[in-house]
């Protein structure tokens, strides 16, 4: 028996390595045959849009234009008028509640009329609790004016500083004007910001160290009928500074009716302070008490120790009556608007000439099979737009844009919709 030997070899597995020529034909063709898929949905695409489409999607780059930023302004009070200047005190006040601060109305009195609008708070405040009276019995120097002047200064100022200051002087004695916050929005208006004060007929009581006469029920108008117009310096420091309290501008003399003027603006007398972010403005005691020939609007304010002087009275009365002191063409009173930042995204909808030609709602079509009501409209479609749909990825309808008349749309018509939202 014949018998043959085998040799085995021992060698390890065969590695087998492809031509770079090879590997780059078989990217070529995977590039080219996703390219073709993309045709062919572009084809389809563009097909579709012949027969009617429902949805389109945006391109985040072409058709949306996000976070524009622009100021909105409107006039302060009811209405989203600038000017107020015809107002009532509400008789819906406790006394209590009239030893800390008056409650302005337009329109009419809360407790006459439904149609009365709150507008602002005006206060006096008093470092040392003068000028009101403990009305609790605690006899700790606890009085309305020392706590509303407290109360302001924790608000506004910085922790170390207890004192309101006007240009560079402390005044223990102020007057304050709060708006109303659902009116105010964001803040108000730098600029349009006016108030007008009627000289009062206070005369300076010099029998006594701390006036206790002329309470603010009993004060009237002097009969010069003089008026003082006051503005914030915004014109002249456009950035305002910045405290505790946030933005800050002087209040000085001035008007806003035929433009912003400051009167004397290299010297300008000094009023107070607005704080346009809390919807507050600070007047200082100090200068309103001073007589009309020196700059001030004789409040005199009483600053006896336990006398209730209704102060804010004196403040309401040469407000509510200035605008009849006031030439004609000018208002009195206090004019003022609000302003708030509104960020917007603006959506482009472009619809082409071959999109959006038939419609989708059930009286377009007819019979169990669905088929167009109106044969004319097979070839030739003639429809209306008048509402855009802003739908997410998951096709939930997230807003709605009514056009201001219904728009055309057939095969021979295109359109361009700018729809803007605001945030």
């Amino acid at each position: 028996m014949a018998v043959y030997n085998r040799r085995v070899s021992r060698r390890g597995p065969v590695a087998f390595r492809r031509s770079p020529i090879s590997a780059t034909s078989q990217v070529e063709n995977l590039a080219r045959q996703m390219a073709n898929q993309i045709i062919r949905e572009r084809e389809r695409a563009k097909q579709r849009q012949k027969l009617g489409r429902i949805f389109t999607n945006f391109d985040p780059t072409d058709d949306i234009l996000p976070n524009n930023v622009e100021i909105v302004t409107r006039g302060l009070f009811a209405g989203n008028t600038g000017s107020l200047t015809t107002m009532f005190t509400s008789s819906n006040l406790s006394t209590t509640q009239k030893s800390y601060f008056q409650e302005i109305y337009s329109t009419n009195d809360p407790a006459l009329s439904t149609q009365a609008n709150s507008e602002l708070s005006i206060a006096y405040g008093h470092y040392h609790g003068s000028g009101s009276k403990d009305t609790t019995g605690n006899m700790n120097n606890d009085t309305p004016s020392r706590a509303i002047y407290k109360q302001y200064a924790q608000l506004l100022l910085p922790p170390n500083d207890k004192k309101f200051t006007f240009n560079g002087i402390d005044s223990e004695e102020i007057y304050i004007l709060n708006f109303n916050r659902a009116r105010m929005r964001e803040k108000l208006d730098p600029g349009n910001f006016e108030v007008t004060l009627a000289q009062l007929s206070g005369s300076m009581n010099n029998s006594t160290v701390f006036n206790a006469a002329h309470t603010g029920s009993h004060v009237r108008l002097a009969g010069t009928g003089h008026a003082f117009q006051i503005i914030d310096d915004s014109s002249l420091t456009s950035g305002g500074s910045i405290d505790e309290g946030g933005l800050v501008y002087n209040l000085v003399s001035g008007s806003i009716d035929e433009g912003t003027v400051i009167f004397n603006a290299a010297s300008p007398v000094y009023y107070g302070l607005l704080y346009p972010q809390h919807g507050i403005a600070i007047l200082d005691g100090d200068t309103l008490n001073k007589t009309y020939a020196n700059g001030g609007l004789n409040f005199n304010s009483v600053t006896a120790s336990g006398v209730q002087g209704d102060n804010a009275m004196k403040l309401f009365t040469s407000i509510s009556s200035s605008n009849d002191l006031t030439p004609a063409g000018m208002n009195g009173g206090i004019q003022a608007r609000s302003a708030e930042q509104v960020k917007s995204t603006y959506y482009f909808v472009r619809i082409k000439n071959a999109e959006y030609n038939y419609s989708n709602n059930p009286s377009f079509v007819t019979g169990s099979l669905g088929e167009i009501y109106f044969s004319t409209m097979i070839n030739d479609p003639q429809v209306y737009i008048t509402t855009v749909g802003l739908y997410n990825r998951r096709r939930e309808l997230l807003a709605t844009a009514k056009v201001s008349q219904p728009l055309l749309k057939n095969y021979t018509r295109e359109a361009l919709i700018k729809v803007k939202l605001d945030f």
